[in-house]
């Protein structure tokens, strides 16, 4: 089974990228993160929520440290998961809020990262407007999906590394 949990704060510390911040603060905000979670029984994603107020300008781009990593069991017969992230859909048809990557792809080994397999995510607002996403407000949804390698296509190299470290 796989599941959600926090990274370490030290390792959101890093990564929120927050200067001047008093130590305190930062760490009410980190456990102010709660876990993606599904908004209805049949609802396919788990929804990450904003961990903060942001003003999205117009035109601009802004990183998410999200706090969450995503954790799979060991045994391989678990590993043929992958979770995949996308906007939500009320954002992308409302207002063209997209990742910047368009799909979050976090395999299944990610969490044996040195990166504590944290999920930041990057969006951008290609609008005209300024939005308001609030603190709590449902932004991207995780959807877990099992997957198949093809015949002869498949590797036995080790990840080890975050964002682009299976590049070759």
């Amino acid at each position: 089974m796989s599941h959600f949990e926090k990274v370490s704060f030290e390792r959101w510390k890093k990564d929120c990228g927050i200067k001047g911040l008093p130590e305190k603060d930062l760490r009410e905000w980190f456990e102010a993160i709660k876990l993606p979670r599904q908004a209805t029984a049949n609802s396919a994603g788990c929804d990450f929520l904003m961990p903060f107020n942001l003003n999205f300008e117009a035109g601009s781009k802004f990183r998410i440290a999200t706090g969450i990593r995503w954790v799979t069991d060991q045994d391989p017969a678990d590993r043929d998961k992958v979770l995949l992230i996308f906007p939500r859909s009320g954002l992308g048809f409302k207002y063209g809020i997209r990742l910047s990557n368009t799909v979050g792809v976090i395999d299944a080994d990610y969490c044996d990262s040195d990166n504590e397999g944290h999920i930041i995510i990057s969006l951008e607002n290609p609008s005209n407007t300024t939005i308001e996403l609030p603190e709590g407000k449902p932004f991207v949804q995780g959807i877990v999906v099992k997957y198949e390698i093809p015949e002869g296509a498949g590797s036995d190299a080790a990840r080890n590394g975050g964002f682009g470290s299976t590049d070759r």
